[in-house]
């Protein structure tokens, strides 16, 4: 995206933390807890805040409320014409709440996951004081915001349960990166796979949100019916990753293997050797609507059809162009079910991929959504 408006003549700065693998580019020394560079044309301003799926839920609030502090001690005195923020947290919005307040400058808030109704509806936040200053921060987010994007129809029609439908409010969901995820890259091989092997992938965090004893009671599932070709491998981590490992070892679960996490252009590589992407979630009807994985983009990205194991926008959005396959949540039956029919039907599963890829190509190609993402700010920053 940032790349995108600098082709258009606009200048960009990023104002972020730091986390693990994703490294911004920047090399030389934090001063202040704070470093600034140049990559790729874009402007960095990093700050020393590392970040883990593996952080607490109070480790994980000082960390946001600092890198609100921080950055909208930015957002108050650097020269900018707009200012973009992106959730989750919804701290991120803060910056921007004073950018408009203080310097009447045109806010534009992007909303990745509806907060704080996943948090309630999931059961990991129960204070309801918490729960109450989150909906307050929510509304005064959205309210002072010029406009707001929404990843999933869930999310945009949050977003106008609160604007009434009185600002502009886009639906710009994740992006296909189409040149690093491509099909036909070399593939990393897998010590621990046998030839002949269909492998399902699961990529991503390993929190409470993500549901991943789904994918476990599917693996027991599969050992009960004697199947051993079909492998599930795991990459990530995050809070519930150990309580997963204990788990596989105490009822031998070796149809399931624990990868580290590793950065996109490695994952794209290894992605190659999967035949499919796992697209699994907890329970919860707040996220049948109300998310935007990027997972199930880096999959149908990279010709994989997609086993989804929750109703909403993607379920539907895998029947309706048959690149993968929507079982009912909660079956271990159903989700076995699926993996053995792709892993008996070949053909289709090509077929399956070769739809994911197009789907990618026409509907979510990362350059064709930034256009629409650098027009809407370009909209905004004229009025």
């Amino acid at each position: 995206m940032a790349r995108h408006l600098i082709r258009r003549g606009h200048d960009v700065t990023i104002v972020c933390g730091s986390y693990g693998i994703a490294h911004t580019g920047l090399k030389s020394s934090f001063k202040n807890g704070k470093r600034e560079g140049v990559v790729d044309n874009i402007k960095i301003i990093e700050f020393a805040l590392p970040y883990s799926n593996n952080d607490g839920f109070l480790k994980r609030s000082i960390t946001f409320l600092k890198f609100a502090v921080r950055s909208t001690n930015i957002a108050l005195f650097r020269q900018y014409d707009l200012l973009f923020a992106t959730s989750t947290p919804l701290t991120a919005g803060i910056p921007g709440i004073f950018a408009k307040i203080i310097r009447n400058k045109p806010f534009v808030f992007e909303v990745r996951d509806l907060w704080p109704e996943l948090p309630r509806e999931m059961g990991v936040i129960k204070n309801p004081i918490i729960l109450w200053l989150m909906a307050g921060l929510e509304w005064v987010s959205y309210k002072s915001a010029n406009s707001c994007i929404g990843l999933s129809p869930g999310i945009v029609k949050g977003i106008n349960r609160i604007v009434k439908n009185k600002k502009p409010v886009a639906i710009i969901p994740n992006g296909c990166d189409l040149d690093l995820f491509d099909p036909i890259a070399p593939e990393i091989s897998l010590d621990f796979l046998m030839d002949g092997d269909f492998v399902a992938v699961f990529t991503g965090a390993h929190g409470f949100a993500n549901g991943l004893n789904a994918i476990l009671d599917v693996a027991l599932e599969l050992k009960k019916r004697g199947n051993d070709t079909v492998k599930i491998v795991f990459i990530g981590h995050g809070k519930c990753k150990q309580n997963l490992l204990e788990r596989k070892e105490k009822q031998s679960l070796d149809n399931c293997f624990f990868l580290e996490p590793i950065a996109k252009l490695e994952l794209s590589k290894l992605l190659k050797r999967a035949d499919a992407g796992l697209m699994v979630l907890a329970n919860v009807p707040a996220f049948y609507y109300g998310t935007s994985p990027n997972k199930f983009f880096d999959y149908i990205s990279s010709g994989l059809p997609v086993i989804n194991n929750y109703p909403g926008w993607l379920a539907g959005i895998i029947k309706r162009n048959d690149c993968g396959i929507a079982v009912p949540p909660d079956s271990p039956e159903a989700f076995a079910d699926a993996l053995e029919y792709m892993a008996n039907q070949p053909e289709h599963v090509k077929t399956m991929g070769e739809h994911a890829r197009k789907l990618a190509e026409q509907e979510f190609n990362r350059d064709i959504l930034a256009e629409q993402f650098v027009n809407f700010l370009e909209k905004i920053a004229i009025k």
